[in-house]
């Protein structure tokens, strides 16, 4: 990955919480895109982190509750502190503990996003927020609002750093990142993307882990 060509993109609402993208052809599980958003330091760097969600955590009023933060795409670090974001700012959990878990799902192997027998606790009959890296086709996420009903939690919101979509299922996404702020940044099918018609090469392969050149 050629780090000379990364482009960062500074957020609207916090000129010090960053993006950083790198141009090219990348291949994800669920289509072709051509910038790969590192999420790296964002869900590393406890600086970058807290920022984020307090950033995200604005969105809420303290009207809406939440008792458990799902965190996609290994945000539990950024989890941790949109938790202690949400109940500065008034934001009631109505569980027994009157504070609010942070947990991370498993997949299988076929996809499917399921939580343990003792997860289940933290999410049946819970209010829940998603959050999310990135939203771009909006599948992964529509996976995890299956899941989250499935286990008979109940869906209060949609956070995520970056997203193309403005909502999904009807629920809105709150994002840090929109289109407007990428306008180069385009998500194709693999049997409809004009990198590949054009022969360009692929780059890398990437997921919510990161991403494996080629």
């Amino acid at each position: 990955m050629d780090q000379d060509k990364i482009i960062k993109i500074y957020a609207r609402s916090d000129n010090q919480i960053q993006l950083k993208m790198i141009p090219g052809h990348f291949v994800t599980s669920q289509s072709h895109i051509t910038h790969y958003l590192d999420l790296t330091t964002m869900k590393s760097r406890c600086s970058e982190a807290r920022r984020i969600a307090s950033s995200l955590a604005a969105n809420y009023e303290a009207s809406i509750p939440v008792d458990t933060i799902v965190c996609m795409d290994g945000l539990e670090v950024v989890g941790a502190y949109l938790a202690e974001e949400l109940t500065k700012a008034g934001v009631l959990s109505m569980n027994a503990h009157q504070t609010i878990y942070v947990i991370t799902p498993e997949f299988n192997s076929t996809g499917q996003m399921i939580f343990r027998d003792n997860y289940e606790p933290m999410i049946n009959g819970k209010n829940i927020l998603i959050l999310n890296g990135s939203i771009t086709t909006g599948s992964t996420l529509n996976r995890a609002i299956e899941s989250v009903l499935y286990y008979g939690g109940k869906i209060r919101g949609v956070a995520a750093i970056y997203s193309s979509v403005d909502s999904v299922a009807s629920l809105p996404v709150h994002s840090i990142f929109q289109s407007r702020d990428i306008p180069d940044y385009h998500s194709y099918r693999s049997d409809s993307c004009p990198m590949c018609k054009n022969r360009q090469k692929i780059d890398a392969i990437v997921s919510s882990y990161g991403y494996s050149m080629l």
